[in-house]
């Protein structure tokens, strides 16, 4: 579980990279400057409704999670993976089979000899 003081610090941090003024976000949150100050400071305990309104006017969710999944969770989003999966790989191939004017070609359509996409099949 956070700590007052951490919690307080997301929400200073959230703040400063929004640069959102003291003044505006007490208005917009429904508290007083002392509540708010309170709050920043990190040294006194506040509401759950204050807590909520908060992070509301600064694009943060609350939540509540199992314990064993708070680790995932702290770590943030995920960065994209160094090695392509078969389905990012499927995909390129796919995107790949798009002709020159932007018309999807299926892959699995034989057309005739000459034409744009695949060739057509011959018999010998």
């Amino acid at each position: 579980m956070k700590a007052i003081g951490e919690i307080s610090a997301i929400l200073r941090a959230s703040a400063q990279r929004l640069k959102i003024r003291q003044s505006d976000l007490k208005t917009q949150a429904g508290i007083s400057q002392r509540t708010l100050t309170n709050v920043l400071s990190g040294t006194a305990d506040f509401k759950v409704s204050t807590l909520l309104s908060l992070a509301d006017r600064l694009g943060l969710e609350l939540a509540l999670v199992p314990k064993a999944a708070a680790t995932a969770v702290e770590a943030g989003p995920t960065a994209a993976p160094r090695i392509k999966s078969r389905v990012a790989a499927a995909l390129e191939r796919v995107e790949g089979t798009r002709t020159a004017a932007g018309a999807r070609v299926d892959p699995g359509v034989r057309q005739a000899a000459g034409s744009v996409g695949t060739p057509a099949l011959r018999k010998k």
